[in-house]
């Protein structure tokens, strides 16, 4: 079965305190009731209170996709301003303390507060969730064993997330680094079959790890009910251009990848462990970093190897209609900065994490 490469993209968003400029719950209001009766089921609630998430419907291409998520975002600050809100989109809060942070009060965060205890408590982070669809479940398991080794380089697009509890944290993508806290997270190992999958899956579930798949929180994962890849890699970016290009990078990859089982040749597969050093290296210093190259000799610059994915993606972009995203990726690869670079800018010129803060704001708004 060919995969239908269909898009769905979520995106988490703070709710914000336009005086202090510190979250702010939304559930005395009734924004996400409006949100609900406007929006429908694109729109719900998360873990903490001053979390909202929005999700576009299933997108046939990366222009479908891109009018879905600038309505959501458009409604949502709209949303926001009617309850005396407004809306940030970034990977962490830059000062917010997660101690006074209020839960959603839903059997299924009560659920997972009992079983993490303070570890989910601290998890006040933001993300952005690319699903591209693979209806052939096993076609799922081999795609997402080759995807792997491109995951950071996704990452280091995103960083967003320099300031926690009030400090410059000295990496660009502190939300990775919180988030694996969690049990099930990170580069995912390599499976062999969907039925090696399936039977791991069975097992977390027999011995009461879990209850179903959706508690699986690997940086990409074949979700549990739909028939989908889910990337959940990156920090949510606050230019939305940005996650529509990320977008179309992730389904370009997916797009390749099958292309060359199509045909009967393979990916390198790489090992977790090298994966892992790549990750790190991401969180880290974002795009002005080095990466641990795709031939394993040796380390060079995180542009140049994004540039060459995205060369060896460049002959499936026409067929999805990407050429212009790709275009745009290879400026931003070869001399862009990523929004952790804005954040830091703004936080060295002021000194005054309420003025991030406010350039969160307006970078949300941006393009709008």
């Amino acid at each position: 079965m060919r995969p239908t490469f269909t898009l769905g993209i979520e995106e988490e968003y703070q709710t914000i305190d336009p005086e202090t400029r510190d979250l702010r719950s939304h559930i005395a209001t009734e924004m996400l009731a409006k949100g609900k009766l406007r929006l429908e089921e694109r729109v719900k609630a998360e873990m903490h209170q001053a979390v909202i998430e929005v999700g576009t419907r299933i997108c046939s291409n990366i222009q479908v996709a891109q009018e879905d998520l600038f309505d959501l975002r458009r409604n949502m600050i709209a949303l926001a301003e009617e309850h005396n809100l407004v809306l940030v989109a970034g990977a962490t809060h830059p000062f917010a303390d997660w101690r006074v942070q209020e839960i959603y009060p839903d059997p299924r965060y009560a659920q997972v507060v009992e079983d993490l205890q303070l570890v989910a408590r601290a998890n006040l982070i933001f993300g952005l969730h690319v699903h591209v669809g693979i209806e052939d479940r096993e076609m799922q398991i081999q795609i997402m064993n080759a995807v792997r080794g491109f995951l950071p380089h996704l990452l280091a697009l995103s960083v967003n997330s320099p300031f926690w509890c009030g400090r410059k944290t000295g990496v660009k993508s502190v939300r990775s680094t919180i988030f694996k806290r969690f049990p099930r997270t990170q580069i995912p190992d390599l499976f062999r079959s969907w039925h090696e999958y399936q039977r791991f899956v069975d097992l977390l579930v027999r011995t009461n790890c879990i209850d179903d798949a959706k508690k699986i929180w690997w940086d990409v994962r074949p979700h549990a009910h739909f028939k989908t890849l889910e990337f959940r890699i990156c920090d949510i970016p606050s230019r939305m251009e940005e996650t529509i290009m990320i977008a179309a990078l992730v389904q370009a990859l997916v797009c390749k990848l099958r292309r060359l089982v199509e045909s009967n040749l393979s990916f390198r597969v790489y090992e977790r462990a090298v994966i892992m050093e790549n990750k790190f290296r991401a969180l880290k210093r974002g795009l002005d970093g080095h990466m641990i190259a795709f031939d394993l000799k040796a380390e060079r610059p995180t542009r140049e190897l994004t540039a060459e994915i995205l060369d060896f993606v460049d002959d499936v972009v026409d067929e999805l209609g990407t050429r212009e995203e790709m275009a745009f990726l290879r400026t931003w690869a070869r001399e862009g900065d990523t929004g952790a670079d804005r954040q830091i800018a703004v936080w060295e010129a002021t000194h005054d994490l309420r003025a991030v803060v406010d350039f969160l704001v307006d970078e949300t708004r941006r393009g709008l």
